[in-house]
């Protein structure tokens, strides 16, 4: 699964309230096209999610799946599939955080998904980003929302 899409946006917050909305499990229903539901079934010692179990409706994917986290502070989170779905195989992802110099934040969100039926590199690629463009809009509009 080398290949991945990547795309970028810049949220006008600091990097600290960005991670809290992407680490707010919970709420994703309210900004996340395609999930139903979201929880987390697993913490780190600090508190922080380890596994979260989703339940996702976009087409072409309808799945249920568990990802694992790996946090680094306010910097980045990144995921892996820790329990598969009926579709998904694979899946690999990062929200990467880096603070601008105007107070705002450059989030780049990586992806790269493997599912159980047949598709084409391009629609795949297509497909991820759709899901990027679609996260990384609704996660401006959360974020700056609750500004």
């Amino acid at each position: 699964m080398a290949d991945q899409t990547t795309s970028s946006i810049v949220i006008d917050a600091d990097p600290a309230a960005v991670m809290a909305v992407i680490a707010d499990f919970g709420a994703y229903p309210e900004w996340v096209q395609g999930v139903k539901a979201a929880s987390v079934v697993a913490e780190d010692s600090k508190g922080q999610a380890e596994q979260v179990f989703f339940d996702f409706d976009a087409s072409p994917i309808k799945d249920q799946y568990t990802l694992g986290y790996d946090w680094n502070g306010n910097k980045a989170v990144h995921w892996n599939l820790a329990e598969k779905g009926k579709m998904l195989t694979a899946m690999d992802g990062a929200y990467e955080l880096e603070g601008g110099d105007s107070g705002g934040t450059e989030v780049t969100y990586r992806l790269a998904v493997d599912i159980s039926i047949p598709m084409i590199g391009m629609l795949k690629r297509k497909a991820e980003k759709v899901i990027i463009d679609n996260a990384l809009k609704g996660l401006k509009k959360r974020v700056e929302s609750l500004a």
